[in-house]
């Protein structure tokens, strides 16, 4: 098992390329099982979960060629079984989504119920129901989501409450192949279902709405395949102009999309950064030696996003004066809050809020990753904090941020990965 080794309190300086959307490519590699033909999927991250994803679709017999550049080619015409196994799907939450193309295409599925990141209850209650409303019998046996349909899925009109970016997806996707028409309401709004959505319309399915609230899908007989390029990751993005608003310097990101950034960009400037954006760039310049306390409450698309709240903590714990944060997407979502007061950070929790004091410094420490965007907030605090931070368990950061510690050194961070084994 690796950790990550941070000597804290260098500014950040350089220019560096966002990578792919893992919370887009995972949903997009899902469709191609609903394409007659093969699906050429490009920027793709290099991360465990995309490995992962396209390790599933090997599972079930899928016909999969992966080049170099992390470009992937998927043949779903040779596919064996319907089954996305419990060894597989036990560590990612988002391979159910291959419940909607499964069942839309093939008419029957036998999915394990998903593990992933401990952040609280994620129930897939949603995307079965969703399912059952477009004509699906589902039980629920030995773990399994065991599915089927009697020909095609009927097309339905669908309400989410609450909003759920999975259940969305889940929808699009079998909608798309679905006898007539179904309407999503209360619709997920976020840049990755409209990657989806784009990535379906270009194989010939019919969309309206994908952003909005209410998305309309007018069910066809058949997709093809194609070519598609993944959307840029806007949390990844977000992170590393998070990080140099902590440590001070400047930071130009290129190949990104500053448009699904507005919630996030707007905090920082108002903590003090400077921030000029173009069509796939950002560039952040900060000046002062702190950046200012910043309140906020996370919320679905175009709110705050809560996979950027644990790195926001991070940044109040150094920043002048003092903040609240309250979580509202997820429960148990602090588990960072404890790592981060190790280091001799002032946060208390109450309910669904953090109330965090500002320090100058925090001071390096041995701390430990507890999930996915908890991870990247460790690695932000080390690199403010005086002295050495061990991170341990971070295959967590490697499920969503592709070569941290390499981008990291490029921006001039000393940060080294250590293999344990």
């Amino acid at each position: 098992m690796d950790k990550l080794v941070i000597k804290g309190g260098r500014q950040l300086r350089g220019e560096i390329s966002a990578s792919g959307a893992k919370n887009s490519a995972l949903p997009v590699l899902a469709a191609s099982l609903l394409a007659d033909s093969p699906l050429k999927v490009s920027n793709l991250p290099h991360l465990n979960d995309v490995t992962t994803m396209i390790e599933l679709l090997g599972s079930m017999g899928l016909d999969i060629i992966l080049n170099e550049d992390m470009d992937v080619l998927v043949d779903s015409s040779t596919i064996k079984n319907l089954n996305a196994r419990y060894e597989l799907v036990k560590t990612m939450r988002a391979s159910i989504v291959v419940l909607g193309p499964l069942l839309s295409k093939f008419h029957q599925a036998e999915v394990a119920l998903p593990g992933g990141c401990a952040i609280g209850s994620r129930p897939v209650n949603l995307h079965i129901q969703a399912m059952r409303e477009m004509g699906a019998d589902i039980v629920l046996e030995n773990g399994y989501i065991k599915a089927k349909t009697q020909g095609r899925l009927k097309g339905a009109n669908i309400s989410f409450d609450p909003v759920s970016v999975g259940a969305t997806e889940n929808v699009l996707m079998a909608a798309s192949l679905a006898e007539g028409i179904t309407t999503i309401n209360n619709a997920a709004k976020e840049p990755e279902v409209v990657d989806l959505a784009r990535c379906l319309i270009n194989m010939g399915a019919k969309i309206e709405g994908a952003g909005t609230d209410k998305i309309i899908i007018e069910g066809v007989e058949s997709l093809s395949g194609g070519e598609f390029s993944v959307m840029p990751d806007r949390v990844e993005t977000a992170t590393y102009l998070t990080a140099v608003t902590m440590t001070g310097g400047k930071i130009k990101i290129k190949n990104t999309m500053p448009d699904s950034l507005t919630s996030v960009i707007h905090k920082l400037q108002e903590s003090g950064a400077e921030i000029s954006t173009g069509k796939d760039w950002v560039l952040l310049e900060m000046k002062k030696e702190r950046p200012i306390s910043i309140s906020l409450s996370t919320g679905p698309y175009p709110s705050f996003p809560t996979d950027m709240q644990a790195q926001f903590v991070a940044l109040n714990s150094i920043a002048k004066g003092s903040a609240s944060i309250s979580e509202t997407v997820f429960e148990n979502r602090f588990m960072h809050v404890q790592e981060i007061a190790r280091m001799g950070g002032k946060i208390t929790l109450k309910g669904n809020t953090a109330f965090i004091e500002g320090i100058e410094t925090l001071i390096g420490a041995p701390v430990m990753a507890t999930d996915l965007r908890a991870s990247a907030s460790l690695v932000l605090a080390g690199l403010v904090a005086e002295g050495s931070t061990s991170i341990d368990r971070i295959y967590h950061i490697d499920r969503g941020y592709e070569r941290i510690e390499e981008k990291l050194k490029v921006l001039g961070a000393d940060i080294e990965r250590i293999s344990l084994t």
